[in-house]
């Protein structure tokens, strides 16, 4: 787990750290076939045959998770046989993998031998390991190895144990199944609530025909988004299917993450004749464009034999362009047929690249987003709430949209199209504008417009990234008033078409609109003007909002394993007192170009406008 500090809001960002491989680019297969792509520590005999004799992707998805190490620093406490549970030895941990752990031992007062088998107890704290293993362990575990490592002129003991148990297979018989049964069970028993509290509002519909059909609405929307989601299957990796792949990523002001995001493009399973990577600063005024050039410089140098030269390049703006303008020179330069855009504070999967193509066997596929997971989860309350957020909106909304081949928006952190597509709108996207303003935002939901018009879009569950969220409140805040004037644009343009599209999907598209638009309306009138009115607690309303929140919990619950569950309660809460009330602004001002989080020229010129009315009311002497 590493720990970075932004030094404008001085929040200390917490995030996963894979511990480095001796390789540059561990996973990308070897043109030389000097090692083979996966790591085998931890691995039984039979999987390491497995993988010699070629297995399916899925499987060896499975063994890479396995094989993964992440650095660790937290205390462990070692029982040998024939000690007393609580005079164990206690030890730090430097590394864990799902298999196995490196400790550093703090005192030498027991002779471990290689082969020895010990009680092993820990707690994983969360940020150590990917979601979900944050959790007590008490396992048994075996010595492979033990050896010494000098620091700083001191000699520290290092023992590695390879678990008797993996810690998947530890915690699936531990929490995880627990999870899953709890989560299952709950979850019926709330959608069974829903149904009949739907089931009172026809009983009451001649009293209030407008607010009970669209509560009626609103849950069965909500409801068929769960449906189809659980519906859902990704398209499978066909092996002999490969397309070139030009990945695309458009810089402003990352130095921090780009260097990780550069890596992660680059260290794909994919084969590397097949894919490239293009960097396009934006004009950055931090020291991006010296990160860059420095990460392509080391993975020129340290892995050259994997044609590196021919397959990263980066390209530097005369001027600030905008995003837009940033993948169109990407795509000019791009030499594969489909092109990936990923954000520059994203980070893909080794795997991703490999499932994102896939559903480009079909020629009416035009575009297809993968999923984005947060990365920074455990800096604080508010990227945990977004981390419920954003698994609840790819893993069941963007899937349930998939079921209809029609995924409204092919989010920015990681999309693929075919690059023809691309060039067709390339005009008209980069000189798109609403109500006479330019849209310098919501570039992928624009874009994924164009597409939707003439081909199907879909969504891969497997092809995943995460991104660095904000955890500053007031960026975050920014960040979502932002999305919700570009949704509300786009939206508006799309439902000028979708109705083409299935008939379910279209019914289901204007519904999503309509009860978005709709919600601070109705939030008002039973919170608010039937109390006073009526003198009626408003008890049936919470407890719809309680049973919608349970939906998005017990859901992330079921799928994830993972503590911060709860957080999805928090979020609707988060989100009706105060997210749901930014709507009515975004009404009156979608037309606005300002990003509010970047300096972009339209955030520019409206700061300076700002400061212009300023000085001219304090030389009037009024109020400013």
């Amino acid at each position: 787990m590493i720990r970075r500090r932004k030094h404008r809001k001085r929040i200390e960002e917490v995030l996963t750290s894979p511990r480095t491989d001796r390789r540059t680019l561990s996973n990308v297969p070897d043109p030389e076939n000097i090692r083979v792509t996966l790591d085998r520590r931890g691995m039984q005999e039979q999987d390491a045959t497995a993988i010699d004799g070629g297995m399916d992707s899925e499987y060896l998805s499975k063994i890479r998770m396995l094989s993964l190490r992440y650095t660790a620093d937290f205390e462990v406490l070692i029982v040998a046989k024939g000690q007393k549970k609580k005079s164990g030895i206690k030890a730090r941990a430097v590394d864990i993998s799902s298999t196995g752990i490196l400790v550093e031992l703090q005192e030498a007062t027991y002779d471990f031998k290689v082969e020895d088998t010990v009680s092993i107890r820990f707690d994983i704290p969360p940020g150590t390991m990917p979601e979900g293993f944050e959790s007590r362990v008490k396992t048994e575990a075996v010595i492979i190895r033990r050896f010494d490592h000098t620091v700083e002129n001191q000699v520290k003991q290092m023992i590695a144990f390879e678990f008797v148990k993996p810690l998947t297979e530890y915690f699936q018989k531990k929490r995880w199944g627990y999870s899953v049964y709890t989560a299952s069970g709950l979850l019926f028993v709330a959608v069974v609530f829903i149904m009949l509290m739907r089931a009172e509002s026809i009983i009451y519909f001649k009293y209030n025909l407008v607010l009970y059909l669209y509560s009626l609405i609103a849950a069965a929307f909500l409801l068929t988004r769960y449906l189809f989601g659980a519906l859902y299957r990704d398209v499978p990796i066909n092996p002999d299917y490969m397309p070139g792949v030009s990945i695309i990523i458009p810089c402003f002001n990352e130095e921090e993450w780009i260097h990780r995001t550069i890596l992660s493009c680059m260290n794909q399973d994919y084969p590397i004749d097949k894919l490239e990577v293009i960097v396009v600063d934006d004009r950055s005024t931090d020291k991006s464009v010296e990160q860059i050039e420095k990460t392509i410089e080391m993975i020129h140098r340290e892995a050259d034999r994997y044609m590196t030269k021919e397959r990263l390049r980066m390209h530097v703006l005369t001027e600030n362009g905008g995003k837009r303008v940033a993948l169109v020179k990407g795509v000019e330069m791009a030499k594969h047929d489909l092109v990936v855009f990923v954000d520059s504070d994203s980070f893909l999967d080794p795997m991703a690249i490999k499932h994102l193509v896939q559903p480009f066997q079909d020629p009416r596929m035009g575009g297809v987003a993968g999923r984005t997971d947060v990365e920074n989860k455990y800096t604080n309350t508010v990227t945990k709430l977004q981390t419920v957020r954003y698994y609840i909106a790819f893993r069941i909304m963007k899937a349930a949209e998939s079921w209809f081949d029609s995924v409204t928006c092919l989010s920015g952190p990681l999309s693929c199209y075919r690059k023809e597509l691309i060039e067709k709108h390339t005009h008209a996207w980069l000189n798109q504008k609403f109500l006479g303003q330019p849209a310098t935002f919501g570039d992928d939901r624009s874009m994924t417009n164009f597409i939707l018009r003439t081909h199907r879009t879909g969504y891969q569950d497997r092809a995943i990234c995460s991104t660095v969220v904000p955890s500053d409140m007031g960026v975050f805040l920014k960040q979502q008033m932002r999305w919700k004037r570009s949704w509300l644009r786009e939206s508006l343009i799309a439902g000028s078409f979708i109705w083409r599209k299935e008939p379910f999907m279209t019914l289901f598209f204007y519904i999503g609109l309509i009860v978005p638009i709709a919600a601070p309306v109705i939030v008002l009138y039973n919170l608010v003007y039937v109390p006073i009115m009526y003198h009626v607690f408003p008890g049936t309303f919470l407890m719809g909002l309680l049973l919608m929140a349970m939906l998005m919990s017990l859901a992330h619950l079921l799928l994830r394993k993972s503590k911060l569950w709860i957080f999805g309660f928090v979020f609707c809460i988060f989100y009706e007192f105060i997210l749901l009330w930014q709507m009515p602004i975004a009404w009156v001002t979608f037309w606005k170009s300002t990003w509010g989080t970047r300096e972009t020229p339209q955030d520019i010129e409206a700061r300076n406008k700002k400061e212009a009315r300023k000085n001219k009311n304090k030389k009037r002497g009024l109020p400013l």
